[in-house]
């Protein structure tokens, strides 16, 4: 058996990429399976297998493959052990959205994440893979907002943690939004009048309250309405 050169590895590893984002997307992740994917690809099982010990692998590739340039994008500076700024921490996020928008291979699997994937099953391993992704992202948010405090540009009264979930959550929500309906804004001027209106927001050095405190008739009122008011049927 010839030996394959580390060039046409790559280059078979690429193509059931290729092929997996394809049925993933268009199928669904539960629906394909790892036969169907070597089919697209023009190869065999055991290709598969030599690259992927299973479809989560696989599967986890796939996303690594698109997502880490932008991971990259808001993460700390390589090698300085430093803390974003809120300039580096913008301009990540903004890439995020420019690329969501602009790049099809990032709407891509940002669908197939959002829409087209159960962590349950064999795919249930990377659910803990997530989360940890997750939780870095949220730490390096609080850092940027540590920093930016330390340099005198937040209040020293801001809660990092919490603003570093607010901030997420804001833009998970314009992510999830824009995907399930693009048509609906332009995701990269929303998400910028969006994220910088959020910091501005927090860099106001007094909190004067918007609304009064909620009452206890208010209080006792939870549970009590119905949540979803807005059916299709309406």
């Amino acid at each position: 058996m010839v030996r394959k050169t580390k060039q046409e590895a790559q280059e078979t590893r690429e193509k059931l990429l290729d092929a997996a984002e394809t049925l993933f997307h268009r199928e669904g992740v539960s629906r394909t399976s790892l036969q169907q994917i070597a089919q697209e690809a023009g190869l065999t099982r055991g290709a598969v297998y030599w690259h992927f010990k299973d479809k989560a692998e696989l599967f986890d590739a796939m996303m690594r493959r698109a997502t880490m340039p932008l991971e990259q994008g808001v993460r700390s500076p390589a090698g300085t052990g430093q803390a974003m700024s809120l300039t580096e921490l913008r301009w990540g996020l903004l890439n995020v959205f420019w690329s969501a928008q602009h790049q099809q291979r990032t709407r891509r699997v940002f669908e197939i994440a959002m829409q087209k994937v159960e962590y349950t099953g064999e795919m249930s391993e990377l659910r803990e893979r997530k989360l940890a992704a997750r939780r870095a992202w949220r730490e390096h948010n609080r850092a940027a907002f540590e920093r930016a405090k330390a340099e005198g540009l937040m209040p020293q009264t801001l809660d990092a943690r919490v603003a570093a979930i607010a901030l997420m959550s804001l833009v998970d929500g314009l992510l999830h939004h824009w995907i399930a309906d693009p048509e609906a804004f332009d995701l990269l001027s929303v998400g910028r009048s969006s994220v910088e209106g959020a910091l501005a927001s927090m860099a106001r050095s007094t909190y004067v309250p918007l609304l009064p405190p909620l009452t206890p008739e208010e209080l006792a009122r939870f549970g009590q309405e119905a949540v979803c008011r807005f059916t299709g049927t309406e």
